[in-house]
């Protein structure tokens, strides 16, 4: 755990002080988990503010400071699943709706020069990415906290609320249809 199980009690028990404490020790993780569940990074901070709001309002529900951190790794999961289902709704934004002012930075970005490590982890993302788009959003979601995220099975227990042999099952089925979308890219030529 990041902080101390007083901490978490008493900014359940209203303080201020304390849920701030709280947030700012949380925040770069549940950041850095939504960047990898929505993969919009223009939204992370709207969907983790989302997080924490409802983490400000259902704090008193939490039953013991032990269980805070699965806690807090669903109430992210759930954010970005809404977050996934509402931009499902809202159309895609073409470079004709861009201001010219976007569309000069989205040049110079992409006329910056990178270094190689750069490219390489930008090429597997996409890699990764373009594969993730041919599964489930809960297979995308469970196999980025697993494999990515490294949560173990315990804890992925507790957040999905699921015994572990159920868990494996889910895994190795998701692992399965990323593994189809991999063999249908390399069939296709996009490898």
């Amino acid at each position: 755990m990041l902080v101390e199980q007083q901490l978490i009690e008493k900014a359940k028990g209203g303080d201020a002080g304390a849920f701030n404490q709280v947030v700012t020790a949380y925040r770069k993780r549940i950041l850095g988990t939504i960047s990898r569940l929505i993969g919009r990074p223009e939204d992370v901070e709207d969907v983790a503010q989302e997080v924490f709001v409802r983490l400000y309002y259902s704090l008193e529900q939490l039953r013991t400071a032990e269980v805070f951190e699965p806690w807090l790794y669903r109430l992210t999961i759930n954010a970005s699943y809404d977050y996934l289902r509402r931009s499902k709704r809202r159309p895609e934004f073409r470079m004709a709706d861009m201001t010219e002012q976007q569309v000069i930075m989205a040049d110079s970005i992409a006329g910056g020069k990178r270094n190689v490590e750069d490219e390489e982890k930008s090429r597997v993302r996409e890699f990764v990415n373009e594969l993730f788009r041919h599964v489930s959003d809960e297979d995308r979601l469970l196999l980025t906290m697993k494999e990515v995220e490294g949560l173990s099975l315990k804890e992925l227990e507790a957040v999905y609320k699921v015994n572990e042999n159920a868990l494996k099952v889910r895994l190795f089925r998701a692992r399965q249809r990323v593994l189809k979308a991999y063999q249908a890219a390399k069939a296709n030529g996009k490898l």
